[in-house]
Order: structure tokens, then C-alpha cells, then sequence
């Protein structure tokens, strides 16, 4: 079964949004496995500003793993780096992709999930945003494609 992306609240606040009276808390995106019933495989992974961890109980929702803050056992992007092929890495690190996303690639090549779409890069402009996604078509096939998504309602 395919594994999806989520964000998770830490309870870290971003330098910029620290004195305003109601403080923004910081959200990090984490990708999870499902079992074959579709409900969340519980995870740990940490707090990419504040490196705290958190315990990934269900979509969007966490709780801080307290005492463990030195955690070896969870993965980083140079464990995934090595299953993965050099021009994989390079496409990935040029986008300067985020772990989740290393963690959906390593995902579909492991589940052989081939014509999987993995947003690599997306811009938005004028009511519009240009999306660049990695087209994994086998281990070691992959190809980029663009879109431009009109995100603005027009008029009829």
C-alpha cells in the first residue's frame, strides 16, 4: 500500500514568528507507511528546526518522545542516499528535496509502485503554479515532467 505525506505541528516556533502575540508553531512534512487496513504504521522522526522527536501516532498527528532526543535508530537522508542511485541522488539533492520526499522515492522503488509521480519542485505565480515531478518508471528509470496548474478560478 502506497505511503502518503503529512504535515505535523511541532511545538517549536520559526525566529520570524516569536514575537507576535499568537505565536505560528512550526510544521514539517513526514512521509507514512499504512498497513493493509490503511491506518498509519506508527514512526518516529524528528523536528527538522528543532530537532525534537515526535512519536507519528495517525495523519497530522504526533506526540513529543520525550527523553529521547538522541535517538541513533531514525533514518536521515544519507541512510536512504545509499539504496539509491547516483543519478536519483543527484536529481533529489538538486531539488534539494526534503526527507519525506526521499522517503516516498525510496517508497515506490521498494514496493515497485513504477509510473509513481513524486513532486520534486513546485513554484507558484500570477494565479498559477509550475509543478516539476519525478516519474519513477523502475529502479533505475526515472523521468521529469512540468505542468503548469492554473490555480485561479475564472470567471464564466
Amino acid at each position: 500500500m502506497p505511503g502518503i505525506k503529512h504535515l505535523i505541528q511541532c511545538h517549536c516556533i520559526l525566529p520570524q514568528y516569536r514575537n507576535i502575540d499568537d505565536p505560528i508553531f512550526h510544521k514539517f512534512i513526514v512521509f507514512s507507511k499504512m498497513d493493509s487496513n490503511g491506518d498509519l504504521i506508527p514512526r518516529l522522526c524528528r523536528c527538522n528546526n528543532c530537532e525534537v522527536i515526535h512519536k507519528i501516532v495517525d495523519f497530522c498527528k504526533s506526540e513529543i518522545a520525550r527523553g529521547s532526543d538522541s535517538l541513533d535508530g531514525i533514518s536521515s537522508v544519507d541512510d536512504i542516499r545509499a539504496g539509491l542511485s547516483d543519478g536519483l541522488c543527484k536529481i533529489l539533492d538538486t531539488h534539494e528535496c526534503d526527507k519525506a520526499t526521499w522517503e516516498q522515492v525510496e517508497d515506490i522503488i521498494d514496493n515497485k509502485e513504477w509510473e509513481s509521480k513524486v513532486i520534486i519542485s513546485k513554484q507558484s505565480f500570477g494565479g498559477s503554479t509550475q509543478v516539476k515531478m519525478l516519474v519513477v518508471k523502475g529502479s533505475d528509470m526515472f523521468k521529469i515532467e512540468t505542468s503548469l496548474r492554473q490555480d485561479d478560478i475564472i470567471g464564466t
